[in-house]
């Protein structure tokens, strides 16, 4: 299937200027630089790096991507809202997701004035292919989100690839969770489907919350894209130096030690579940948290929060469900020791 992404992308944004910064037209290290209109005194007083160049050389070398395919957002949040200021004409276009899902596709559909389709997921939380299909003649729908592993239920969605094969628009993947899963990333899928976007994050297997960056991988022409539209500097040089202190060889070693600690504990937490009689269901988990089904939810809830150990109750969207993330052996320990109170 040939798909044209400029017959995707809005008119408006075809036809942009974008903003040239001052680092846009100089790009060197060294010189008097009077350019920027900078204050010349202190140790933050340059404007950082408008495109991370040294953030994508690091990651082309560790996942074997060209920079020119690689995007770095403020968080996974501006990975999406660009989506939506690329591809979607406001009061016009539409864009498609699943129930339960991540909710910033709703929201970031609302603030930009796009109608947004939910369909629900089936009763193993997954897409049920014949009532999609049924979406893929509308030429006003111009993205498909497909978080997977999915957020709140903690499965990885299967069938994306005959989505990428028959949808003529854009399938963004949310790959927030990937580094838990067995699955491989779609990131590597990227030459092969035009139309794909692949959003991973710093936040979850990297332990970098707080230092908000995002990640897209797509067709180096989707790239310019978002380069086009994205403020000019996006990321803070405080958040590009920790995330490129986090991506060397020792931190690296450090996260995916972390990362088996996670998953081990995973497994713990999930035994010592199953013995609980008020835990009535474990559904599968390819993420770093796991979605419980239990006799009450909201009366659950709240008497963990009152042992000062805070889950995420999902009800009534998931109907007496609950949210945890795996925390350190500690604080699973807690966790396990407050639910078997509550069980007593």
């Amino acid at each position: 299937m040939t798909i044209d992404i400029q017959n995707l992308v809005r008119k408006n944004i075809l036809n942009l200027k974008p903003y040239s910064s001052a680092r846009d037209e100089f790009k060197g290290k060294n010189g008097i630089f009077l350019d920027a209109n900078e204050n010349p005194f202190g140790e933050l007083n340059r404007y950082p790096d408008p495109y991370q160049r040294k953030i994508k050389e690091k990651l082309s070398e560790l996942n074997q991507i060209p920079t020119e395919n690689i995007f770095l957002g403020n968080g996974s949040d501006e990975v999406i809202d660009l989506a939506f200021r690329i591809f979607c004409e406001p009061k016009k276009d539409k864009v498609l997701t699943f129930s339960p899902t991540y909710g910033m596709y709703e929201v970031s559909a609302n603030i930009n004035d796009v109608e947004l389709t939910t369909l629900d997921l089936d009763r193993n939380f997954q897409i049920d292919l014949e009532t999609l299909k049924h979406y893929f003649e509308d030429e006003n729908l111009k993205i498909i989100f497909i978080c997977s592993p999915n957020n709140p239920t903690g499965n990885s969605i299967k069938n994306i690839e005959y989505i990428l094969e028959n949808f003529n628009g854009i399938v963004f993947v949310d790959e927030a969770y990937i580094d838990f899963s067995p699955a491989e990333s779609f990131r590597n899928q990227i030459k092969n489907y035009p139309n794909l976007i692949v959003s991973q994050t710093f936040s979850k297997a990297w332990g970098m919350a707080s230092v908000r960056v995002g990640i897209a991988y797509a067709s180096e022409e989707i790239i310019k894209f978002y380069n086009k539209v994205k403020p000019p500097y996006n990321i803070s040089q405080l958040n590009q130096d920790a995330i490129l202190n986090t991506l060397n060889d020792e931190n690296i070693n450090l996260v995916s030690e972390n990362i088996k600690i996670i998953l081990e504990e995973k497994k713990r937490l999930i035994q010592n579940l199953e013995k609980l009689d008020l835990v009535k269901k474990i559904f599968p988990s390819d993420t770093n948290f796991i979605l419980i089904e239990v006799d009450n939810a909201d009366e659950i809830y709240q008497k963990l929060v009152e042992e000062n150990v805070i889950v995420r109750n999902r009800n009534p969207v998931i109907k007496n469900c609950l949210r945890i993330t795996i925390g350190s052996p500690d604080e699973n320990e807690k966790l396990i020791q407050a639910l078997q109170n509550i069980d007593n």
